[in-house]
């Protein structure tokens, strides 16, 4: 991985859950299933965090790990009029502080964690669902769309703390924008 561009980043939240609280229960509403915001999590390469519902899924293994950006998640507040969010309700695994993450998805960065360097692949965004209206506020499903995070695979094993970190990307990242939505792509016709 080549990376010139480093940008000191706050690891904010580390969400990490052993089951699903929100799919496949339209019918039975959110599921109440145990939620760490763990101090540290595992990551293992090609499949995930340790613990989590993702881990070892075959279906998810390219996007096992989530993150967002808790500025999105402020800035979502301030335009729906209402007070902070949990970021933990969002279920992205991941809440940073300080990067912008859409020019992320396509490359393979990194995130430094108390000298350790653990890599990850930016696979496609992290689309929000419909649950956000129950349970962020109403509107937070349109508001959290272009800018709901980044599904990733990490590439290599090892330990991610919350705290100060390093974020280390292969692209040029703007932090004043880590909260503003993006133009989500137009497919592509044949």
């Amino acid at each position: 991985m080549t990376a010139s561009n480093r940008y000191d980043v706050e690891i904010v939240h580390l969400l990490v859950s052993p089951a699903h609280a929100y799919f496949g229960r339209a019918r039975e509403g959110a599921a109440d299933v145990p939620t760490t915001d763990a101090e540290r999590v595992e990551l293992v390469a090609g499949k995930g965090i340790v613990g989590d519902r993702f881990f070892g899924k075959a279906a998810h293994m390219d996007a096992a790990v989530t993150l967002i950006a808790v500025e999105a998640l402020e800035m979502m507040a301030a335009e729906l009029g209402v007070g902070p969010f949990d970021p933990l309700l969002t279920r992205r695994n991941i809440v940073i502080r300080g990067a912008q993450l859409a020019p992320l998805i396509g490359t393979d960065f990194a995130l430094e964690s108390r000298g350790e360097l653990l890599r990850l692949r930016a696979g496609r965004p992290a689309h929000p669902c419909a649950w956000m209206d129950q349970m962020l506020a109403p509107g937070a499903h349109a508001a959290m769309r272009g800018r709901g995070g980044v599904r990733c695979q990490p590439l290599s094993n090892g330990l991610l703390h919350r705290g100060p970190a390093v974020l280390v990307s292969p692209v040029p990242l703007d932090p004043g924008q880590a909260g503003t939505p993006t133009l989500l792509r137009p497919s592509r016709l044949p």
